[in-house]
C-alpha cells in the first residue's frame, strides 16, 4: 500500500470538500503506517464516499449505522480477511420512552436536544421512529451513558432513554418517491427549481438564506452543477438523490429523482 497524497484527490472533488479529503487521507495513511484497524465516527453517505475512494482496494472496508439502510454509519477500516460482526463498531441502540398518550416527539425536537449537548454530531446516528410514536436513535458505545444521564426531557415531555438490542429496533418504512423532472440546465438554481417548481429567483433567494445544501454542505452560489448520485438537502421541502440524468432531443435534462419529502407536523 502507497502513501495517499491529499492533493491527488482534490480535483473529483468540491473544494469545500478539501477539509473532509485531508482528514481521511491522513487516517487511511496512518492505516498503513500502524497497520492497526480504524473505526470512525458516524458518517453521512458523501463522507463514505469520499473516504471509499481515498482507500480504493487497498484495505477492507465495512459499514454499519444499527440498522439495515442506516443513513449515517460507522466505517471500519481492517486488512482483508478479518472477521468483522457488528460488535466491532461500537454502536447502541437507545430507545426513547415517554408518555405517548400526552406527548408527541418529532425529529426536530430529538435532534434539538442531542445537539445541545455540546457532542459532536459525528458521534450519534441515525434518529427512527415508527410513524406511531415510537422513537430510537444510535450513538457511540462510549458515551451511551453520557446520552442517557444528561437527556430527561424532549420538548416538554419527560424522557427516559433505554438500551435496547439491535433485534429491538424498528422496522423504518422508505417513504420516498421516484419522480422525474426536466431542467433546463445542470445549474443547481435551475435543478431546484425543476424539481420544486419554484422560479430560479426564489430558489437564489434560497441560496442566499442558506436554505439549500449540496452533499450535505451549504451552498450560496447558483451556479454549481448538479451531479448524478448528488443528494440536496432543501429546507422545507426534503431531501432529494439525483438517481441519473439523460439528455432529451431539445437539449434538456430529464432528471431521476428519488425523493424524501419534508413532513408537515
Amino acid at each position: 500500500m502507497e502513501k495517499r497524497q491529499a492533493s491527488s484527490f482534490y480535483q473529483h472533488f468540491d473544494s469545500q470538500e478539501r477539509p473532509v479529503i485531508d482528514y481521511y487521507t491522513g487516517l487511511f495513511n496512518r492505516f498503513i503506517f500502524t497497520s492497526q484497524s480504524i473505526l470512525t465516527d458516524f458518517l453521512n453517505p458523501r463522507e463514505r464516499y469520499i473516504f471509499k475512494k481515498i482507500v480504493g482496494n487497498e484495505a477492507q472496508i465495512m459499514e454499519f449505522g444499527g440498522y439495515q439502510n442506516a443513513e449515517k454509519k460507522r466505517i471500519y477500516l481492517c486488512e482483508w480477511g478479518e472477521q468483522i460482526t457488528p460488535a466491532v463498531f461500537n454502536i447502541v441502540a437507545l430507545n426513547v420512552d415517554y408518555n405517548q398518550k400526552w406527548n408527541e416527539l418529532t425529529h426536530s425536537q430529538i435532534l434539538g436536544v442531542l445537539t445541545n449537548l455540546g457532542v459532536e454530531i459525528s458521534t450519534f446516528g441515525d434518529i427512527i421512529s415508527d410513524d406511531k410514536g415510537t422513537w430510537q436513535f444510535f450513538v457511540k458505545e462510549d458515551l451511551a451513558s453520557f446520552f442517557i444521564d444528561n437527556i430527561d426531557r424532549i420538548g416538554h415531555a419527560k424522557v427516559k432513554l433505554e438500551k435496547i438490542n439491535f433485534k429491538q429496533v424498528i422496522d423504518v418504512n422508505d417513504d420516498s418517491q421516484e419522480k422525474n423532472a426536466i431542467s433546463i440546465s445542470l445549474r443547481v438554481d435551475a435543478v431546484v427549481s425543476a424539481i420544486t417548481n419554484l422560479s430560479r429567483s426564489q430558489v437564489k433567494k434560497q441560496l442566499l438564506e442558506k436554505m439549500i445544501k449540496l452533499n450535505w454542505h451549504e451552498l450560496t452560489e447558483s451556479n454549481i452543477i448538479v451531479n448524478e448520485d448528488d443528494i440536496l438537502s432543501i429546507r422545507h421541502f426534503g431531501r432529494v438523490k439525483i438517481m441519473k440524468i439523460d439528455t432529451t432531443k431539445k437539449g434538456k435534462y430529464r432528471l431521476t429523482l428519488k425523493i424524501w419529502q419534508s413532513k408537515k407536523r
